[in-house]
């Protein structure tokens, strides 16, 4: 069995943009349950961004894989914010390069001016908090999909 393709899901890699709030939350929803070593983050302070390469579920092709009944696929992804003043975390150990962590949600609290606080709340009570100019957000996806290892969609029991 072979890796799937962007051919198979007929969907070309995704680059995305946000300039505000509401376009944050599209990308929240396209990054949720990402996962991502501690040493997949990067902060440029004198570049003011700060990165993740993420492993992403193909949130957007899930519908049609069930369907076709073809694997679920993830896609490593960039997720780069601009803009970034400060950045804070908790309940991450950055010195146990072992640690893998898992996105849950990407929300910003708006402050004065545009400027305010991107939250990156991961699983198992992390968190990460950009102090920013401006919601200055990219995403993109940086290789072909493959087949998600667990075979399963991420589930969220209520």
């Amino acid at each position: 069995m072979t890796d799937a393709s962007f051919e198979d899901g007929r969907e070309a890699p995704l680059n995305l943009g946000a300039e505000d709030a509401d376009d944050l939350q599209v990308i929240s929803t396209l990054t949720q349950d990402a996962v991502f070593p501690v040493t997949e983050m990067t902060w440029r302070a004198s570049e003011r961004q700060f990165a993740l390469l993420l492993n992403r579920f193909r949130w957007e092709d899930q519908d049609a894989a069930a369907k076709r009944g073809r694997a679920f696929e993830r896609v490593q992804s960039v997720l780069m914010f601009g803009s970034v003043l400060s950045v804070a975390s908790q309940g991450i150990d950055r010195g146990d390069t072992d640690m893998i962590l898992s996105l849950l949600s990407v929300d910003f609290e708006q402050g004065e001016d545009g400027a305010g606080q991107v939250l990156l709340t991961l699983a198992g009570d992390g968190a990460i908090r950009l102090q920013v100019e401006a919601v200055e957000v990219t995403l993109k996806d940086v290789t072909r999909p493959y087949r998600a290892p667990s075979g399963h969609a991420p589930n969220h029991p209520e």
